[in-house]
């Protein structure tokens, strides 16, 4: 072989490796959070355990909890819900789990298909307990799906369904 074919082969080798490795290497990488819960700064009623006196009570739910629906290519597991403190209303990820993924972010959806979304944010953690802030206009009988979205690919990698309010 000629030196310029060999060149060739090795820049498109370089190439594929370095695409392969952006798509799968975040598969790799697990990231554990533990947000708290929002609260509302009102002392806990007393029907708490007694090993939690000095929390806070969290608001009431907006929704009920949703669970977490993979998909057959990205397993998953856990619940979704809305939780409102005194600084706004935020969409609750517990006992999460999932892989990760490049460019993995949170959105609000009118559908599985994010063809109308809001989108919350990158995804913060692939397991544990995550908030993210919910923008005060956002309309939840509208965006019922909570998705963890691949931006890159345009692929679903889990969601829920939030039920309507109570």
């Amino acid at each position: 072989m000629s030196k310029v074919k060999i060149i060739f082969i090795a820049i498109i080798v370089l190439v594929i490796a370095g695409v392969l490795w952006y798509a799968l290497s975040p598969l790799f990488m697990n990231i554990v959070a533990d947000d708290p819960l929002p609260t509302t700064g009102e002392p806990v009623s007393q029907t708490l355990p007694l090993d939690r006196p000095s929390e806070e009570a969290p608001r009431e739910e907006e929704v009920l909890p949703a669970s977490i629906v993979p998909t057959s290519a990205h397993p998953a597991s856990g619940t979704v819900r809305v939780v409102t403190d005194a600084a706004g209303r935020y969409l609750r990820y517990e006992n999460y789990k999932t892989i990760n993924g490049p460019d993995l972010r949170v959105y609000l959806a009118t559908d599985t298909s994010a063809k109308d979304f809001v989108d919350l944010g990158p995804l913060k953690a692939t397991e544990g307990n995550v908030n993210y802030p919910i923008p005060t206009d956002t309309d939840l009988n509208k965006y019922r799906y909570a998705l963890t979205w691949c931006e890159d690919f345009s692929v679903l990698f889990n969601s829920a369904l939030l039920p309507v309010k109570k």
